[in-house]
């Protein structure tokens, strides 16, 4: 019985922190989870306005969201490298670090976001009809492609204003400040649904303009969100000493350019080989008709609104974590970052079981057929049983690029999903008649393997590395 006690005490010492250290996530967690929360949940409104145009006004909008998706996950990947720089020089309270960095990531996102308008201009019709091959089940295929295209094209415009909210979003969380980019995102959201309003129905005498409307009203709140952040941060130098000079000189010291570079190329490419996994997974999907691109639209963009709990632990590890690391506090970073993931874990449970409650109501809103409907419930019955695994799957990866153990990542992330994932989809959906709700299943379910890979990875302590200026001694001390 002592034993068992004793047990008792060490779960609770390692697993559950005190009010204050509660307090301390949540300071960072909150802003970030209703930022990105009223973004999923306007996201969710934008989706039941062009859905309740029709099905294929809505498939055309989510095939072409998923194409860009590849691309915003670039720009996260491709910045998160420099931000595991950002965070562990803020730690140091190192400002002319923070410049160098903000200054990668204006070069990085210039060079992606060209490449981006480059393919998708090009190439754009081409990728819209990967996912356009199935049946046409639940509607017209040419007419969604159509729509797809009309949508594509205008969206395209907000690009350059999407890499640079992130590049000022990005450095102002990583420096602790998560509130001025939750404002931006609310603007920006107030922005997106008043002219979703106004210009796909055509309202108070806007011109009725369909999913053309619902691409310009998105592409003005990227550039409302840009105004807010960059704004905010050039008139409050004295908290933002950082950005003081930061754009006197365009120049990178090359030393910092190599590490960033060998430290954030993996992101970057894991980020866009994982994003274009999913891409392909939802191909796989669309195989069974445009009734299950309808459905599974519908599914991920509620459970999206749900996800953003556990994404935000996400983010404070990378935040937190970062800055202990960047601080010589190995400690402090393994001990906290065991009770963030416990945290997120109680968490998403109790998302599932919300998800899995509410999965039969949200369908019911749209403007589209009732098989579709009857999908989209069953995909997100899927995701409420899979949530907790997420998470847990979520706060690993991050924990591993706090460090800045890229190549981890990198194998612990999209190498997985093209070894394991995709193939399991692909040969399911193209040999195989079985219902598309067992694939989906059976995709989440092989990552079980990355689950348990992750939870080995984080408890070795392979991640507690301080990357702006390495304590070899200190940091073996604590593995």
């Amino acid at each position: 019985m002592q034993n068992l006690a004793e047990n008792r005490i060490t779960f609770k010492e390692k697993f559950i922190g005190d009010r204050a250290f509660y307090k301390r996530v949540l300071a960072i967690a909150v802003p970030i989870m209703v930022q990105t929360g009223i973004t999923n949940f306007v996201s969710l409104l934008d989706n039941i306005m062009v859905g309740r145009t029709g099905t294929e006004q809505m498939s055309g909008v989510a095939i072409v969201n998923q194409l860009l998706f590849v691309f915003y996950l670039c720009i996260f990947g491709g910045f998160a490298g420099a931000g595991i720089f950002t965070a562990q020089y803020y730690g140091a309270e190192d400002d002319e670090g923070i410049r160098h960095t903000f200054r990668y990531k204006l070069w990085l996102g210039a060079i992606l976001t060209s490449a981006a308008l480059i393919v998708f201009s090009c190439f754009g019709s081409e990728l819209v009809s990967l996912y356009l091959n199935g049946s046409s089940d639940g509607g017209n295929l040419d007419a969604a492609r159509g729509y797809a295209m009309d949508y594509m094209y205008i969206v395209l415009l907000g690009l350059p204003a999407f890499a640079a909210v992130q590049i000022y979003a990005n450095t102002l969380r990583e420096c602790g400040e998560t509130v001025v980019p939750m404002r931006a995102g609310i603007t920006a959201v107030a922005v997106n649904l008043v002219f979703n309003y106004l210009l796909i129905y055509g309202k108070f005498g806007f011109p009725r303009l369909g999913v053309k409307g619902a691409a310009v009203a998105t592409v003005l709140s990227r550039f409302a969100e840009l105004a807010v952040v960059a704004v905010w941060a050039h008139t409050h130098k004295e908290r933002c000493t950082y950005i003081n000079g930061v754009y006197s000189t365009l120049r990178i010291p090359g030393n910092l350019v190599k590490k960033i570079f060998l430290t954030g190329s993996p992101l970057l490419i894991n980020e866009a080989l994982w994003s274009a996994g999913m891409a392909m997974l939802t191909q796989c999907y669309s195989m069974r008709g445009l009734n299950v691109v309808a459905g599974q639209n519908i599914a991920s963009t509620v459970s999206n609104v749900f996800n953003v709990v556990f994404f935000a632990m996400g983010d404070s590890i990378a935040i937190i974590i970062g800055q202990h690391l960047g601080a010589g506090n190995f400690k402090k970073a393994r001990d906290e970052d065991n009770k963030i993931i416990a945290f997120a874990i109680f968490i998403a449970t109790l998302v599932g079981a919300a998800i899995f409650i509410s999965s039969p109501l949200f369908p019911k809103i749209y403007n589209t057929t009732p098989e579709a409907k009857l999908i989209a419930t069953r995909f997100l019955m899927v995701q409420a049983i899979v949530t907790p695994q997420i998470a847990l799957l979520h706060t690993s990866y991050f924990t591993l690029r706090s460090g800045g153990r890229t190549v981890i990542t990198f194998l612990f992330d999209s190498v997985f999903m093209w070894v394991v994932s995709v193939p399991v989809a692909f040969i399911l959906s193209r040999f195989t008649s079985i219902y598309v709700i067992w694939i989906f299943f059976f995709v989440n379910m092989a990552d079980l393997l990355k689950g348990i890979l992750g939870v080995i990875l984080v408890k070795k302590g392979v991640w507690m590395k301080n990357i702006v200026n390495d304590n070899k001694e200190l940091q073996e001390e604590y593995k």
